[in-house]
């Protein structure tokens, strides 16, 4: 049986720390339409790899810059970012790690977001981020070009 060409491309910076498991930073799907899904990113320091678990407000501009630095990486851009998650060990930092987020999209059209807390996160953080970027300039002729909706 042959193998079928994948439809998608494993991204890795080299600004980020490396996967903590068995996943991508990142994948880019090339068709139908260009999107690009970010894994979760953690407060983890390049280069040293040291999992920082301190103030909330670092941890937080932490894991933003790393999916920032993905999401540059994979020639996407922080406005073509169309839904972020953001998962917090206590929802009552919710603000503060709000005005964090908010300083990374400055554009007019903000991403869809959801914000929830969680019972615990990898390697005992207090905050982790993910993304979904969808190309700009993809037409919905490219996206829905080999559907059948019959």
């Amino acid at each position: 049986m042959a193998r079928r060409h994948a439809v998608h491309e494993m991204i890795t910076s080299r600004k980020a720390p490396k996967p903590v498991g068995p996943y991508s930073h990142a994948v880019r799907v090339k068709a139908p339409g260009e999107m690009l899904f970010v894994s979760g990113q953690i407060p983890i320091e390049v280069p040293s790899g040291n999992v920082f678990k301190g103030d909330i407000k670092r941890q937080a501009e932490i894991a933003l810059t790393h999916l920032k630095n993905i999401i540059l990486d994979a020639k996407f851009s922080m406005d073509e970012v169309v839904k972020c998650t953001i998962f917090m060990t206590d929802l009552s930092h919710f603000e503060t790690v709000n005005d964090v987020y908010q300083k990374m999209f400055v554009g007019q059209t903000l991403p869809a977001r959801a914000a929830v807390q969680v019972a615990a996160l990898p390697k005992g953080v207090d905050v982790e981020v993910d993304a979904i970027a969808v190309k700009q300039g993809a037409s919905p002729d490219d996206i829905f070009r080999d559907a059948d909706f019959g």
